[in-house]
């Protein structure tokens, strides 16, 4: 079958809105939002039911046509573009909106288009709340998320997306259609197959909908920022906000001085939450739910008190009301756009053992400007879950994109070398996808690496599921 008799077929199954080979209608989604890949592809297909994914995939499979499967096209990895062949279908899942609450049961199912933020407005009709957000919740897709495990800024309480995941429905790569939907806290009939769907990235198989877990909405949050003198004393900082606040510690976010000086200068209308010059800064959310919310001003004071007292914090503010809230949040959400603005820079989405990050922050930045000459390492993110995005800015007058391209594979190299002597990752929460495959083979464990193989043959022999992306090949 030609490639005009395919599609011919594919319009068929999917109908005129289903399918489109326009030029014009394809171009935004052959790049990743950040402009690192670009490829090609016969069409953009955007079925609108698990039925018409499972007889698109089956058409796919029969036809040996690869297929990349795309939510929001929002990632960080080049997951969901396709290669420069131009083989490839793009399968969208945007037009799959589905979704139905269970407030008595605080369960959501949603179908892979919903967007994270229409969830979030959902569950919030109901008095209730998904306990997973990030930067990018307005065009995030569940089913990417899913695909993904995103983190966010919420997992220190929380955990990342496999955690909010009940159950899943997912189409594999001969076309069957994998059910398991419905939520079962005891279940021991084998291996528990969604969890090897989930961070998968479309490898071995389409995520079409999903069952989420749902929370009592907050009743109240307080937010603090403090400025500290090291990163070390953010780490006892976590410490003892752990001890004392408990399950009310929501978030634990950690910036240099470098970071928040960027997004003063990048960003309208922002301003520094202290009045001093500090090396580090921390910012810290503390939340309660009706029963918990009267105690929890108590709580944050209480927490600054024993802090200042310790000598871990040089000054700290209170955020007096949501709108300040927001203004504190701002300037962490801000950073990556920030720190793009002053320049090129190589960045990197790693984590390592939460004991050993402060170490590894000290460490990794002096080891990487010693042996770059004329960069900056810059060390930001999710303390409390030992995650940080480490960038390396480049010297002075260096030109975006040449620099990148002649020292990028150099500058991560070194950085992963530092990560995986300290046992840790490195994708903590933005995927593998195609910028880090061949890293991972480069330094992946030999036993894991030689696992997802085998499970990437048994579940896509013909490897038409997104491939080359996460799973190296055999060197």
């Amino acid at each position: 079958m030609s490639d005009l008799d395919f599609l011919a077929a594919a319009r068929t199954l999917l109908g005129e809105r289903g399918l489109t080979i326009d030029p014009d209608l394809l171009a935004p989604w052959l790049s990743d939002w950040r402009g690192r890949f670009h490829g090609r592809a016969l069409a953009l297909a955007s079925p609108a039911s698990t039925a018409e994914v499972a007889a698109l995939v089956t058409l796919c499979a029969a036809h040996r046509v690869p297929i990349v499967p795309q939510g929001g096209n929002s990632g960080m990895s080049g997951g969901a573009t396709p290669d420069g062949s131009g083989c490839a279908i793009l399968v969208s899942l945007r037009r799959m909106t589905a979704l139905r609450l269970d407030p008595e049961a605080r369960e959501a199912v949603c179908e892979a288009g919903v967007i994270l933020q229409t969830l979030h407005e959902a569950a919030g009709r109901e008095g209730l709340r998904f306990p997973l957000t990030l930067g990018g919740k307005g065009s995030a897709t569940i089913g990417g998320l899913i695909s993904t495990n995103a983190g966010g800024t919420q997992v220190l309480r929380h955990g990342s997306m496999r955690a909010q995941v009940l159950g899943i429905e997912a189409v594999l790569a001969d076309g069957t259609a994998f059910d398991a939907l419905v939520p079962l806290k005891k279940d021991n009939r084998g291996f528990d197959l969604k969890q090897v769907l989930i961070g998968s990235e479309g490898t071995l198989g389409i995520v079409t909908a999903a069952t989420l877990r749902l929370l009592p909405a907050l009743a109240e949050r307080t937010v603090l920022w403090a400025g500290l003198a090291s990163i070390d004393d953010a780490r006892r900082l976590l410490l003892q906000a752990e001890r004392q606040a408990g399950d009310a510690l929501e978030g634990f976010e950690v910036l240099p001085r470098h970071s928040l000086e960027a997004v003063l200068a990048h960003t309208p209308g922002t301003r520094s939450p202290l009045a001093g010059d500090h090396a580090w800064h921390a910012l810290i959310e503390l939340a309660a739910d009706a029963a918990a919310a009267p105690q929890l001003g108590a709580t944050a004071q209480s927490l600054l008190e024993s802090a200042f007292a310790a000598g871990l914090v040089e000054d700290a503010t209170i955020a007096a009301n949501e709108a300040q809230a927001e203004a504190f949040w701002l300037l962490r959400d801000e950073i990556a756009p920030a720190e793009r603005a002053l320049g090129p820079a190589v960045q990197h989405d790693i984590s390592v053992p939460v004991a050993r990050m402060a170490a590894f922050v000290g460490e990794a930045v002096a080891a990487v400007e010693a042996r770059f000459a004329g960069t900056q390492a810059i060390a930001f993110g999710h303390l409390g879950d030992g995650n940080v995005h480490f960038h390396v800015l480049a010297p002075a007058g260096a030109v975006r994109g040449t620099w990148e391209t002649e020292n990028g594979k150099e500058i991560s190299a070194f950085v992963h070398d530092l990560v995986v002597a300290s046992g840790g990752s490195i994708s903590a929460e933005h995927g593998i996808g195609q910028l880090k495959r061949d890293e991972l083979g480069r330094i992946g464990d030999p036993v894991q690496l030689a696992l997802m193989r085998k499970i990437k043959q048994a579940l896509d022999p013909l490897d038409i599921l997104n491939p080359g992306k996460l799973v190296p090949p055999c060197a």
